[in-house]
């Protein structure tokens, strides 16, 4: 299903306070009803990426996923992290115990495993028994709580052979931490020293790069096979670097990977509009409290659950892409994971309102993306 009422127009956005002039003409869809795109009609999405974390923070996130998305595939980087199916099943409970009634019914976190030097193909096998999704290889030191992460992936080959006779998809963080990279190259490289003799290994074996950041991720995935898949997320399509920087620093659009270059941005968003059934949204949504960000030494990661879909919405209607909206959103995600799609739908209204400064987080507060800026497209119909 998809409904969206459309044509040329202009309008002005804003970006950390820049204000912007962007004109496009949209594409005409399904149907269209005035001369104005006013409203935009699409099967429910599902978040590929998500954090909502433990404790009480989780029952203060969980609700603003849930309210939008039909599932979303939970990060296991908890300290300590999920590194075993009875740990995933237990945070899943604590997760379900947080969705509020009326969503319960139609919301679904699906669990990853934590993986490590030491996984064994015994746990894969009872993981893909108990429903486990998929394993996240996290390079160790890459991003928060990734200390105990995969050194060398050599090492986990026998689990990856594993994954890869059980049709159990690997999603990797695509960044090396060797200190004499380049912070913005370590994508690049991952590709290079990583993914690329990882895939030679195992060919048939289900990969998913995540928030992938980078022209050479977005050509990559694109020239793989059908077995290799991206999430992207709505920072990477709207911000390049320079917004780490707007007016001075920005802890809040600190995440990693690390936003790159315009014309990376551009890359980046081209993928995601392109139609191409590789890739899909994936927010990686990232709440951290206020403080930690706000510090000498800064947590990475944007919390951008409560604004994601309007973002999206906001990013292809600038391009003249909405016509590839539903399809990025909704279909691409569980075509991959050999998943149905859902069949309820969402609405979207082009009706500006104010993202807020600050969301509860707990006992504390997180500060979402597009804090306090107008965002132009608003979510009417859930």
């Amino acid at each position: 299903m998809h409904n969206v009422r459309s044509a040329g127009v202009s309008f002005s956005s804003k970006l950390h306070g820049t204000k912007r002039t962007v004109k496009y003409c949209a594409r005409r869809s399904v149907q269209t009803h005035s001369s104005a795109i006013d409203e935009i009609t699409i099967v429910r999405p599902d978040d590929w990426h998500l954090h909502v974390r433990d404790g009480p923070g989780l029952d203060s996130v969980v609700p603003l996923s849930a309210a939008q998305f039909g599932r979303a595939i939970i990060m296991p980087n908890l300290v300590p992290p999920v590194t075993n199916t009875a740990m995933a099943l237990d945070y899943k409970t604590k997760i379900l115990h947080a969705v509020p009634t009326q969503y319960s019914a139609r919301f679904t976190p699906l669990m990853t495993l934590y993986l490590t030097d030491n996984t064994t193909p015994e746990e894969i096998y009872q993981a893909k028994e108990q429903g486990v999704v998929a394993l996240k290889m996290y390079p160790a030191g890459a991003t928060t709580n990734s200390d105990s992460g995969v050194t060398d992936w050599k090492k986990c080959i026998d689990a990856m052979k594993a994954m890869e006779e059980v049709d159990m998809p690997l999603l990797v963080h695509g960044e090396v931490t060797d200190p004499s990279i380049d912070f913005f190259d370590r994508e690049a490289e991952f590709i290079k020293r990583v993914l690329t003799p990882l895939l030679e290994t195992m060919p048939n074996l289900r990969v998913v790069m995540e928030h992938i950041t980078t022209k050479n991720a977005a050509e990559f995935v694109a020239s793989a096979p059908s077995n290799v898949a991206a999430s992207i997320t709505p920072q990477h399509i709207l911000w390049n670097r320079n917004s780490l920087f707007v007016g001075g620093l920005r802890p809040h659009a600190f995440c990693l990977p690390i936003l790159k270059r315009e014309t990376h941005r551009e890359a980046v968003a081209a993928a995601a509009m392109s139609g191409s059934k590789k890739f899909f949204l994936g927010t990686d949504s990232a709440p951290h409290p206020k403080g930690a960000k706000e510090s000498a030494c800064g947590c990475a990661g944007i919390f951008s659950a409560p604004v994601a879909l309007p973002l999206y919405t906001h990013a292809f209607e600038m391009a003249g892409a909405l016509s590839a909206l539903e399809s990025f959103t909704s279909f691409n995600g569980p075509d991959f994971y050999k998943l149905n799609r859902n069949t309820d739908t969402i609405t979207l209204r082009k009706e500006a309102w104010t993202v807020p400064d600050s969301y509860e987080f707990g006992d504390d507060t997180v500060v979402p993306m597009w804090a306090g800026l107008e965002c132009p497209w608003k979510i009417v119909a859930s």
